[in-house]
């Protein structure tokens, strides 16, 4: 695949050392999934905030699952990550029970069903309203 233009003029000559030098590209901002990323301290917020189960319908890892969906909890986003301004923090993420690929598991519910995305937004903004860690009213 060609270059979009090509290496000599990807170049910028060092006049004082005579020779070139690479033209430093960065990106002016930050991608979705560089804001999206859960840093280890908002990882530690949330799962202390979780208490080991899940923030939806509160299984835990070793309970019986009926259905065999569930393998685990997984910190989940409850907005989009382009959604998001600066960065995660841990009003924007909950621990639920997953993974996000079977159906009938809380992170699927979040993800691919209406229900589920209302339930998120609703949990968000009581989690910046300062609720903790009590689910709103469905």
């Amino acid at each position: 695949m060609a270059q979009p233009y090509p290496k000599t003029r990807q170049l910028a000559w060092n006049k004082t050392e005579k020779k070139p030098k690479r033209i430093n590209h960065n990106r002016g901002s930050r991608t979705a999934k560089q804001r999206g990323d859960i840093s280890p301290k908002v990882a530690a917020k949330v799962d202390k905030r979780s208490k080991n189960r899940c923030e939806q319908c509160g299984w835990r890892p070793g309970n019986y699952d009926p259905t065999g969906a569930r393998m685990g909890l997984q910190r989940a986003h409850l907005i989009r990550r382009g959604k998001v301004e600066d960065h995660t923090t841990a009003q924007d993420v909950a621990k639920l029970c997953g993974p996000s690929v079977n159906t009938g598991t809380c992170h699927w519910w979040i993800d691919h069903t209406r229900e589920g995305m209302e339930w998120a937004k609703r949990y968000r903004k009581a989690l910046q309203e300062g609720a903790g860690t009590n689910a709103p009213d469905d």
